[in-house]
């Protein structure tokens, strides 16, 4: 007796989410600007600590500006100090959320930041509708502010 499983719609819902926020990270880490305003919703429920220090860190709502964070975090940052690392990746159907490390230096100040993140991701046909990221963000603002 064979059995066979057929992906449930629940599963090709994950399978899909997963797909996606792959892509999404390659073309983060390709610096693909493009590919990411493609890949986010024309309307993108964007969450970040607002954090007046911090350029790069700013209410954004559109898919071009949630892309546009990629280039202004490069404008501001040292490109060959930038390190990010994904321990964890769950996916839950429409849902990902990824947990790691990340680390740089600011240009302006030459100080470096480091520290844990968690973001949160939503996929709805084939497109990143939630963007939540949770930062170290004391870090982040401290290594934009020129010493005393």
């Amino acid at each position: 007796m064979s059995v066979e499983h057929t992906a449930g719609a629940g599963e090709q819902v994950t399978e899909a989410t997963r797909s996606v926020v792959s892509e999404f990270l390659a073309a983060r880490v390709a610096g693909d600007t493009g590919r990411l305003i493609e890949l986010f919703a024309d309307d993108v429920d964007w969450q970040l600590a607002d954090n007046p220090a911090v350029p790069w860190i700013r209410p954004r709502s559109t898919g071009a500006e949630c892309a546009a964070q990629f280039t202004e975090l490069m404008e501001h940052t040292v490109p060959e100090d930038a390190r990010a690392s994904v321990g964890t990746f769950l996916v839950d159907g429409a849902d990902a959320v990824l947990m790691g490390r990340v680390s740089g230096t600011v240009r302006a100040t030459g100080r470096s930041f480091e520290g844990p993140f968690a973001l949160h991701l939503t996929v709805e046909d084939g497109r990143i509708t939630r963007h939540h990221l949770y930062e170290n963000s004391l870090s982040i603002a401290e290594a934009c502010t020129p010493a005393v």
